[in-house]
């Protein structure tokens, strides 16, 4: 038998495993794109859509998209449908500490591993693998596997004292998730944050329930300013709004716990729209991928797109592994993506640049250039991140003339290559399936800002019709409060719109999302992507202009844009 020596064979968390290998050549987002209940993945944007990870051992680069993907892989553990093993090829976190959940807390294994490159392409080419102990074998191969090596973290007195279980068992097992954490990403010391923000309080399963109540039981508790996402229910009105008793009492324990562990009730996908947001430079703990990208490339705010579960340990010691884009050097762009636009177009381009830049550079960080002389609204800004989020696994995008760190876009030896209208036409093609006949319009994905819904208000009342389509809008609880306030959330129910707080498109679920529909049409990029996967129905795109009409008239074009063929 072969032995390749090597340095880089990593094991972050062991199972025997012999297995077949399954190949996937684009990272993958286990929240959207694979189905808890059975392990097949159901992203139709990807590659192997259609194929079963369950007990299989799963090659991919890196993972991508959502931070909800460790609650994906916990689900999948308890359910007995998760790979036997996941390896990587690159620095990885949210399947990493989904794994390392499973195991810490409820005794379910899922072997992680991380593999220089030339060892992982040996492997891919691999029809099946064996993992016993520190051992990897494969055809007449023997690889030598190694644990990270906890003892190089610096580590304060108070972490410390953690560790040694002066703050009670929840905080210690934080405290050493942390670690284990750190050691992944090669980091050397832990540092402070000032804010955290929770992503895994949506029932997307019983798993995150079942963690967020073990952690609460044991005495867990946030010791920052912490903010939560959306949820799966309107918290306030679900039991009249003909919610299905177990999802809404379940849905409701999940978001009670985490305000019972301290965290405040915002319940929002867009924390950054708060009041009380972060500031240029301040060191943040968020998770939900359009935050994180939005807090790094718009605010300059400092965090890494941390997993689900992570975000509430990290929010319980304060303390997060100093690695990644906390560090200057890792928010330097690895490429340049010139960005040439038609010569008009609307709001739609801003989500669709997005998505084509995570999809041009689905593991770094991107610069944009070409857009120095175009107005980019908040609005604009926050479609992007949250489309590129979808296609990239990158916690950040720089654009030219447009966002804070100019300083560090020092790209002359980086790769470069480019957005071009052709590019944008065959995107539009393939957000846009299934009838034109429309069944739901679908808006806030990520939450709908104040000036979103005034926009889509103004577009409804120069038709000066009512609407004639469901037509909802989910907002966070500050927006919802500011359109009241104003007066234009009765404008808006009146037209026959709906505006929900609390719940977004990525947990929204029956009798909230009508029944009947076969077709959707959204101006989100991410909704774009994920929403055929989450609901099972057909969903066009278009501008917010495109969903009022539709919202009225219900249709939308079978053409392309006129912008988008001039």
């Amino acid at each position: 038998m072969e032995i390749i020596p090597n340095n880089g064979a990593i094991i972050y968390v062991q199972n025997e495993v012999d297995s077949d290998i399954v190949v996937c050549n684009e990272g993958l987002s286990f929240w959207g794109g694979v189905d808890p209940d059975t392990g097949v993945i159901i992203d139709n944007h990807h590659p192997n859509c259609g194929e079963e990870l369950s007990g299989k051992i799963v090659l991919m680069p890196t993972s991508r998209g959502s931070c909800s993907g460790s609650g994906v892989l916990l689900q999948l553990a308890q359910n007995g449908k998760a790979p036997a093993a996941i390896i990587f090829r690159e620095s990885e976190d949210i399947l990493t500490l989904g794994a390392m959940i499973a195991e810490r807390l409820f005794n379910k294994k899922i072997a992680i591993l991380r593999l220089e490159p030339q060892i992982y392409e040996i492997l891919s080419e691999q029809k099946s693998a064996k993992i016993d102990g520190l051992k990897l074998f494969f055809s007449s191969t023997s690889i030598d596997l190694f644990q990270p090596n906890l003892n190089k973290i610096c580590l304060s007195n108070s972490d410390k004292k953690i560790l040694a279980g002066d703050k009670g068992e929840a905080t210690k097992i934080a405290m050493e998730v942390l670690c284990l954490m750190a050691a992944a990403q090669n980091a050397d010391e832990l540092i402070d944050v000032s804010r955290g923000h929770i992503d895994g309080c949506i029932l997307a399963h019983d798993a995150n329930l079942h963690f967020a109540e073990k952690m609460l039981d044991m005495g867990a508790s946030v010791i920052i300013p912490t903010t939560i996402n959306a949820i799966s229910v309107d918290r306030e009105n679900w039991q009249s709004q003909g919610v299905v008793p177990d999802l809404g009492i379940k849905a409701s324990r999940l978001a009670d716990a985490y305000v019972k562990m301290g965290a405040h009730p915002t319940f929002t996908c867009a924390p950054y729209l708060l009041a009380e947001s972060p500031r240029k430079g301040e060191v943040i703990g968020w998770s939900e991928s359009n935050a994180v990208i939005y807090a790094n490339s718009v605010i300059g705010a400092r965090t890494q797109k941390h997993p689900d579960y992570l975000d509430l340990f990290i929010a319980m010691t304060g303390r997060t592994p100093n690695t990644g884009v906390y560090l200057e050097k890792n928010r330097q762009p690895v490429c340049e993506i010139q960005v040439t636009l038609p010569t008009s177009f609307d709001d739609a381009i801003w989500p669709m640049v997005g998505w084509l830049a995570g999809h041009k550079s689905p593991n770094g960080i991107p610069l944009l250039s070409g857009l120095e002389d175009i107005s980019i609204n908040n609005d604009g800004l926050k479609a992007l991140c949250a489309a590129f989020g979808t296609t990239s696994a990158a916690p950040m995008i720089h654009i030219k003339g447009h966002t804070p760190e100019d300083e560090l876009q020092n790209i002359k030896c980086a790769n470069s290559t480019s957005i071009m209208p052709i590019d944008l036409l065959n995107l539009w093609q393939n957000f846009n399936t299934g009838n034109n006949k429309i069944d739901l319009v679908a808006i806030g994905s990520p939450h709908a800002s104040t000036s979103e819904c005034l926009k889509f208000l103004e577009f409804l009342m120069d038709k000066n019709e009512v609407v004639n389509v469901p037509t909802i809008l989910t907002v966070g609880r500050e927006t919802l409060a500011k359109l009241e306030e104003q007066g234009h959330l009765n404008q808006l129910t009146k037209l026959g719109v709906q505006v929900v707080p609390d719940i977004c498109w990525c947990s929204i679920t029956e009798p909230i999302f009508p029944s009947k529909t076969q077709t959707l049409v959204t101006n989100s990029g991410k909704y774009a992507h994920y929403g055929k996967g989450l609901t099972g129905r057909n969903v066009r795109f278009g501008s917010l202009e495109n969903c009022a009409s539709a919202s009225i008239n219900g249709y939308v074009d079978d053409d392309f844009p006129q912008w988008l063929t001039a």
